[in-house]
């Protein structure tokens, strides 16, 4: 198998843009992964430790206050795409409805995209825009990867019975669903969940084989 192509540390923040219209750089052309999740389910802090940089993605202690569209660059034919939070209860519906939007254009116009990662609190997984998101990535043939973040409030026993649970769910969605649990402060399932995002940004003719890869990463990044 290849060696490992992949390199998270390395991201750089490349730009910014209220929507889709304003996306004017990169170009539609390469590999990207887009993140998305509710306000308060530590996107932000998953995607800095999944590149392991303390301020790639800016965290608040006030959900729901990103309201760009991040990109974030690898290389030149890769990125990450951070989409503003949704479904936090205090911000204005008019304010949901602008994000919503966005978020709409860009999943339904990007054809460089290559996978969906969705953060949902492992306390409460799968909640109605949860799924929502789900159901479109399948319908348009995306893979997703469901990181049930903050499993390091939940004892062992719970964190694999939510996990199992969330999976079970999935099932009826149908598509191409990976669980797992997470966790942004305990270092928690960081090293596949980079497996599997790195078997999503391979060219066709260089992928690489998942347990390969989390093999590489070593058990202290699991």
């Amino acid at each position: 198998m290849p060696d490992l192509k992949i390199n998270f540390e390395v991201a750089s923040f490349l730009t910014s843009a209220p929507n889709i219209s304003h996306m004017h750089m990169p170009a539609d052309v390469g590999y990207e992964i887009a993140f998305a999740g509710r306000s308060n389910a530590g996107k932000s802090s998953a995607l800095n430790t999944i590149t392991r940089q303390k301020n790639l993605a800016r965290t608040s202690k006030t959900p729901g206050r990103t309201q760009l569209i991040n990109i974030f660059e690898l290389d030149p034919q890769r990125r990450l795409i951070d989409l503003p939070g949704y479904g936090f209860a205090k911000v204005p519906l008019d304010m949901k409805l602008k994000w919503q939007k966005s978020l709409s254009e860009y999943l339904q116009s990007r054809q460089c995209l290559r996978g969906l990662v969705i953060m949902m609190d492992i306390r409460h997984p799968l909640k109605e825009l949860d799924v929502n998101m789900i159901r479109w990535a399948v319908e348009s043939d995306l893979p997703v990867l469901g990181l049930l973040t903050k499993c390091d409030k939940l004892k062992s026993g719970a964190r694999k019975a939510a996990v199992l649970k969330a999976r079970r769910d999935c099932v009826a969605l149908g598509g191409d669903i990976t669980i797992q649990a997470f966790s942004s402060l305990k270092v928690i399932g960081k090293g596949e969940a980079i497996a599997t995002m790195s078997q999503w940004l391979q060219a066709d003719d260089e992928l690489v084989d998942h347990n390969d890869v989390v093999e590489e990463l070593g058990d202290d990044e699991l």
